[in-house]
């Protein structure tokens, strides 16, 4: 198999960590595993910086020693997945990553608005969940970091769906972002706007209702009067 076909490499770090090399799926051991996921997520890398993040509980030797082994197990698995660059590390530009997609997709977001592509954004946007199940601090960070901007992303295509008048969308872009914070009042107010602007009264006062009980079960207080504005009439 070639290494110079552009997405030899496919790396998935949604729902479940995947490495395909062409259409196989590669089996990788754990500790391989957070190596390339440290370099997917963090960019070339320096070794010192690497065996800080990775083996923090050990001496530099033995830290060196296992990024190390870690290395050439991946280099005997996968020839061609790391850039060895002596002090520094990398993955190989044929890497396709689906971290990287959906941050250049949360950017062009940002810098151009919709463009034709709601559908396709909100799919991607709502499954992108990373690295469920992995606690180290380091995943932790992004995995917040990812969660806030999908939030802002998920909330763009509400926000001008609704001025397109395009309900549907931001029906579904409003509920995407309540699945990631329940208690964003903001999404709750896309969604009630975006109900009731189709007639979906019921609906609305549903969203509103929801959101009242949960605000007051988990935090003791109710709703803004700005969002209760919203629902005048509807009841």
């Amino acid at each position: 198999m070639g290494n110079g076909d552009y997405g030899d490499f496919q790396l998935s770090l949604f729902q479940s960590w995947q490495l395909l090399w062409g259409a196989n799926i590669v089996h990788v051991a754990a500790r391989q595993q957070r190596l390339i996921t440290a370099l997917a997520i963090n960019g070339p890398r320096p070794r010192s910086y690497l065996v800080g993040l990775l083996w923090p509980e050990h001496s530099e030797p033995r830290a060196m020693e296992s990024l190390r082994v870690s290395v050439h197990l991946i280099t005997k698995q996968v020839p061609g997945l790391l850039i060895n660059g002596g002090a520094v590390l990398s993955l190989s530009e044929l890497a396709d990553v689906d971290l990287h997609r959906i941050r250049s997709q949360i950017q062009h977001l940002r810098q151009v608005g919709l463009n034709g592509n709601a559908a396709s954004c909100l799919h991607e946007l709502r499954h992108a969940e990373l690295l469920p199940g992995w606690y180290e601090d380091w995943v932790i960070f992004e995995q917040t970091r990812l969660r806030q901007d999908r939030l802002h992303a998920l909330l763009l295509i509400a926000r001008e769906s609704l001025a397109r008048f395009d309900c549907e969308v931001a029906v579904e872009a409003s509920e995407s972002a309540l699945e990631l914070e329940p208690l964003y009042e903001r999404a709750v107010s896309l969604l009630i706007q975006a109900e009731r602007r189709q007639g979906n009264n019921a609906s609305a006062l549903r969203a509103f209702e929801k959101y009242q009980a949960q605000l007051e079960a988990d935090m003791g207080i109710a709703p803004s009067e700005a969002i209760r504005r919203l629902v005048m009439g509807v009841r």
